[in-house]
Order: structure tokens, then sequence, then C-alpha cells
């Protein structure tokens, strides 16, 4: 089974050092969507105006998939 890396940035970046795995890259979009939203849960109104907030998958060769982005902007 193929495995999948997910890497979150916020501040810094947080590499996946083991990833997870799974059967494709539906199943890795599906798991990096229910990770954001409880990593973003997590943050308890913690989330940066002016910082990007992202997640992306990663495969086994390194290659980009996915990435999921939240641009918290303070309009004045």
């Amino acid at each position: 089974m193929p495995r999948y890396f997910f890497h979150v940035t916020h501040k810094r970046r947080e590499l996946d050092p083991e990833g997870y795995e799974l059967p494709d890259e539906h199943a890795a979009w599906k798991e990096a969507t229910v990770t954001a939203g409880q990593i973003l849960q997590g943050l308890h109104g913690k989330l940066t105006p002016d910082r990007e907030w992202r997640i992306e998958v990663v495969d086994e060769s390194r290659n980009t998939l996915y990435v999921l982005r939240i641009n918290a902007e303070k309009r004045t």
C-alpha cells in the first residue's frame, strides 16, 4: 500500500516523518481534509492574520499531490 505524508505549515513547517499507508490518492485527499479540520479546530482561535496555514500531501517519491491553504487576512 502506498505511503502519503502530510506536512503542515503555520509559523513554521512541520514535516510528517512517518506518513500513513493509504489505498490511493483519493484516500490521501480525504485524510488531508479531515486532518486539516482537526488541526484547525485544535488551534483554538490562534490562526494568525497575514500568515498562511497549509497542509501539503506528498507521496512516497516526495511529489506534492495536494495543497490545502487557508490565508487569514486582516482588511483595513
